[in-house]
């Protein structure tokens, strides 16, 4: 056996520590004891159990464990992709310059790469890229491997991974867990350097993750009522809210684990259990109640509880003969007028596209990423005619070129190597007699633009491998953060789909742009189930100071964080409820560059261009009467 030299090595330096220990490893064959973290200790014995080099340089042929090709490897996870991509834009602005976030499956494969994807560039990481496997048995000690084997979060500091090459990088992953409790992926974040500050990447993952298993359990659990429950009010619509799935009579057809927790029951005991043995409500009487909306609380013998409907079926009958009402109409357009909050402009855009949908004509959304395009798509179904069908959503840029086509149109039995026995419905026949919902259409490849065409002139599609074409009826909203003519123009969308697409077009404005922040701010926390929490005037100058690149999404998470903090029976909201990394983010543009003088001249060009040219509005949106506006535009421009 090769001797490698180790008289150079600082052994107070943890890389070089560790780096110590991988070099006893491969001059005595074995692993020295009491140098490592247990975890770790423990992972590096089972990835010297399988015969690994600590050593080795980079293996780039390896890919999915399981022998599939990247396609259908995606294919077979779509719902957990699906379920996965709403929070990888806010996880991806949270890394910084050198961060990246991977998606893998329950056997390690890597499903996605989001973030600085210039650092899988660097030596070491060469070989991580979608379809390739990261499992201790291939790549040893690593947080996607290690996760997916302890099935629990997992830190991985530089020098801890048990190949030498991934000394400079840094891990945190968590697992995701499916409705049963079983795990089905894992969510990674990697860095190059040491983690400062290791508990607040984990705490960002885990919200992620609740967040995730929170969607993948009403994904699953489609048909039935699915209810939302926690002991405080303030911790529904958390990662740390339980969740019960119920069938119209009120059997227990799923349960998350934080619903097993609180309810001190395991799942087993509770699946088939009725809602009236668990909260003491009579079960036509309950989920009528449930049906209702907003958030109630029963009495039982473990405390008090309070729930609210996240998900309702399409069914309108119990059995008994109780007919259980559905929300009024009013209500549905009174949720839509509260997205423009006190924008009168905004208001009066988002009537217009409602009565375009409710018109056939298509409706096409505008902004920046964590706008609430998603949320004000569902708005304007939930608003029009079609609000008892189906809404369907597709992301054209978060699933692979390959796959869009399939995803879309569907496929028969056959139509290509490792198609699904049966085949597959297309997006577009899942939403037959409801609203389809394209976002980011602008990132849809130019070949596919083509057929989408043809579909929406002649509502009829053929899935894939099929000859004969079906009738469809779907209304169709679009959403995109690019500029769709300059993309026209550039010859990279296809201008007769634009003009087909852009029925009603509408911006919505970026949250630096609205003059609402402290509505908005209310309006999540009654959304959070914390009505009647208030802001500290210092934290509330801080949210409004901040320039939120990531917008409503990200204010929420900051809010739902803060709220997480509160210990019981707090009401105010404190900078003492942000954690550090937190209160370093929304403190760093605190002031905007330039003088005084073109700040002030700045902030009044804004406002005229958000009201039209209209000087009352501006000057009331600025708080100053017009002659005071016009005698500060002459000043400032003399």
């Amino acid at each position: 056996m090769a001797r490698h030299d180790t008289s150079t090595l600082n052994a107070n330096d943890p890389v070089q520590q560790s780096r110590l220990v991988r070099l006893k490893l491969a001059n005595e064959g074995e692993l020295p004891s009491g140098m490592l973290r247990d975890e770790i200790d423990a992972s590096w014995r089972r990835s010297l159990s399988h015969g690994l080099d600590c050593l080795q340089g980079e293996q780039v042929g390896l890919g999915a464990r399981q022998g599939l090709d990247l396609r259908t490897l995606l294919e077979h996870n779509r719902q957990l992709i699906d379920a996965v991509t709403p929070e990888l834009d806010y996880l991806v602005k949270r890394q910084g310059k050198s961060g990246i976030v991977i998606l893998g499956d329950a056997q390690a494969n890597v499903l996605a790469i989001e973030g600085q994807k210039h650092v899988l560039a660097r030596e070491g990481l060469r070989d991580l890229h979608p379809g390739s496997c990261w499992s201790e048995a291939l790549r040893g000690t690593n947080a996607i491997g290690t996760a997916v084997v302890e099935g629990q979060p997992t830190l991985i500091n530089c020098g801890e991974h048990y190949l030498d090459r991934l000394s400079p990088f840094s891990c945190t992953s968590v697992p995701l867990r499916d409705p049963r409790g079983e795990v089905i992926g894992v969510l990674d974040v990697t860095r190059e350097g040491v983690m400062a500050q290791p508990q607040d990447s984990l705490s960002t993952l885990l919200l992620a993750a609740g967040q995730i298993e929170n969607r993948l359990f009403g994904l699953q659990h489609a048909e039935h009522l699915v209810l939302a429950l926690h002991s405080r009010p303030q911790y529904l619509a958390s990662a740390w809210q339980g969740l019960l799935a119920l069938s119209l009579d009120g059997e227990v057809m799923g349960a998350n684990d934080n619903a097993c927790q609180l309810l001190r029951v395991s799942r087993q005991a509770l699946l088939g259990q009725h809602a009236s043995d668990l909260l003491g409500e009579r079960s036509p009487a309950f989920i009528a109640r449930l049906w209702q909306g907003g958030v109630s609380s029963v009495q039982t013998a473990r405390g008090e509880f309070f729930f609210r409907a996240l998900q309702l079926p399409r069914q309108t009958a119990l059995k008994g003969g109780v007919t259980v009402p559905r929300p009024a109409p009013t209500a549905k357009a009174q949720v839509l007028e509260a997205l423009a909050g006190g924008d009168a402009r905004l208001a009066r855009a988002l009537r217009m596209a409602r009565q375009g949908l409710a018109g056939g004509l298509p409706v096409l959304l505008l902004g920046e990423t964590g706008t609430g395009k998603e949320v004000t798509a569902r708005a304007l179904h939930q608003a029009g005619p079609r609000a008892d069908k189906p809404f369907v959503a597709v992301n054209c840029a978060a699933i692979p070129e390959g796959l869009i086509e399939s995803e879309l149109f569907g496929y028969r039995d056959g139509a290509f190597t490792g198609a699904r026995r049966g085949g597959m419905v297309g997006r577009l026949m899942q939403a037959h007699g409801g609203t389809l919902f394209l976002d980011e259409i602008g990132d849809m490849p130019l070949a596919l633009q083509a057929r989408l065409l043809r579909v929406l002139q002649e509502r009829r599609v053929a899935p894939l491998g099929a000859g004969d074409e079906q009738a469809i009826d779907v209304a169709l909203i679009c959403a995109t953060h690019r500029d769709l003519k300059r993309l026209v123009a550039e010859q990279r969308f296809r201008e007769d789909l634009y003009y087909r697409v852009n029925g009603v077009s509408l911006r919505l404005p970026a949250l630096r742009e609205r003059d609402d922040l402290v509505a908005i701010v209310h309006g999540l926390l009654d959304k959070s189930g914390a009505r009647g929490v208030s802001l500290d005037p210092p934290l509330a100058a801080l949210l409004e100071g901040f320039d939120w690149p990531g917008n409503i999404r990200q204010l929420e998470m900051v809010l739902r964080t803060a709220l997480a903090m509160r210990e019981e029976g707090e009401t105010l909201l404190t900078l003492d409820h942000l954690t550090d990394c937190l209160l370093d983010e929304l403190a760093s543009s605190a002031a905007p560059s330039g003088n005084l003088r073109d700040n002030e001249l700045e902030l009044i060009r804004a406002a005229l261009a958000r009201h039209q040219g209209n000087v009352s509005a501006a000057a009331e949106a600025l708080g100053i009467s017009r002659a005071t506006l016009y005698r500060k535009l002459k000043h400032l421009r003399g």
